[in-house]
């Protein structure tokens, strides 16, 4: 390329690019995406249904409700600890985030650490179950399972961990009904709803500002209209949360990992995962938006169960809160630094590494969370 020097003369100069691309490397990094592809394409299509289960932990179903059961995990260990563990996960996905595969099964873990472990499934509600509100899976469902536990153990009280709206749950139940739990372990859980605005985290929290920007019309238009609102519509307003991301994955950080069988087996697991994407009772999202995302009621205590009030006051038991260092969904403003809102003295906290999904997945959280809540419950039993 010619240009005019300073002098007005012109010299010859050759624009700097970054790398240097020329036809061949072009043509050689060509062949290499098409080969990948081909052995991509056939190795998708010999994975058997076996190579793509998750939650594969046994367990065997104990009650059933409406769309709800109950499982317990078979012990691995001789004798079991005598108080169990109940996990609650959201409703916005599946319980089997917990259990995806055999190497990376939080429940797994529980059960090498000696612990008797249930999981309660909210399944998948229909339009029917539309008018579910929040108390009804507090006080009925999640009260129900606790009973059950109870009597087949013969305690009085059982250990209970939430997990992200299900950990509202477990602290909702906490509070209403602390007689019958000896420990609450909350996991990547909101409680101070409004804690981002006074600690913005760049790129977190879009869920919380979506929430808080919709008027209290916008909310009932939306709950009125759909009843129940789809996983599919629940899916993609997390999906947005990282747009470009979620593009990306499926086309060149895919081609990247085709030969790799490891990571090929991760990804489509985590995909089965996501796209069973249960429904939403639109009464609970109209409670779940206006009480808790708009009006922070929780940490106010103002929260209305029924015709009951949940104050964290109540919750007298030892408490563990873990958040995750890289939550985008749930800042951690927003879960942590939580001590002196419950009415316990022993409070603990736990920061694991990774995201909101990476606190039960990611290989540096898999090697802390479990080992750490299984030793902080045996302190306590």
């Amino acid at each position: 390329m010619s240009v005019p020097n300073s002098q007005g003369d012109t010299t010859s100069r050759t624009a700097a690019l970054p790398i240097r691309i020329t036809p061949e490397g072009v043509m050689r990094e060509l062949q290499r995406v098409t080969e990948s592809l081909t052995r991509g394409s056939q190795r998708l299509a010999a994975y058997t249904e076996e190579q793509l289960a998750i939650a594969t932990t046994p367990k065997d179903e104990i009650w059933r409700q409406d769309m709800v059961r109950l499982y317990r995990y078979r012990p691995t260990v001789e004798k079991p600890w005598k108080v169990p563990v109940l996990l609650a996960y959201a409703l916005v996905g599946r319980y089997q985030m917990i259990d995806l595969e055999p190497d990376r099964s939080f429940v797994r873990k529980l059960l090498a650490e000696g612990m008797d472990v249930y999981v309660v499934d909210w399944g998948h509600p229909k339009r029917a179950q539309r008018w579910l509100t929040i108390d009804d899976y507090v006080s009925g469902y999640l009260d129900d399972c606790v009973d059950l536990i109870r009597e087949r153990h013969d305690v009085d009280k059982i250990n209970l961990l939430g997990v992200c709206q299900g950990g509202v749950f477990a602290t909702c139940y906490a509070a209403l009904f602390p007689e019958k739990l000896r420990n609450l372990v909350l996991t990547v859980t909101p409680i101070d709803f409004h804690g981002d605005q006074d600690q913005p985290e760049p790129g977190a929290g879009y869920m919380n500002l979506w929430a808080r920007s919709l008027t209290p019309e916008d909310i009932d238009l939306l709950v009125d209209t759909l009843g129940l609102a789809p996983g599919a519509a629940v899916g993609f307003s997390f999906l947005m949360m990282s747009p470009v991301l979620n593009v990306t994955k499926y086309t060149t950080e895919l081609v990247d990992i085709l030969d790799d069988e490891s990571k090929m087996l991760g990804f489509l697991h985590m995909e089965r995962w996501i796209a069973d994407r249960p429904g939403h009772p639109g009464e609970v999202m109209r409670q779940w938006f206006k009480d808790l995302y708009q009006a922070n009621k929780l940490v106010r205590g103002e929260l209305m169960l029924g015709d009951r009030r949940v104050d964290l006051g109540q919750i007298r038991m030892p408490v563990l809160n873990v958040y995750a260092q890289g939550d985008v969904i749930v800042p951690t403003s927003c879960s942590s630094s939580m001590e002196g809102r419950f009415g316990t003295d022993d409070y603990s906290e736990l920061a694991v590494p990774g995201g909101h999904i990476g606190t039960f997945v990611g290989g540096k959280a898999q090697k802390v969370l479990a080992p750490s809540i299984a030793r902080w419950l045996k302190e306590r039993n």
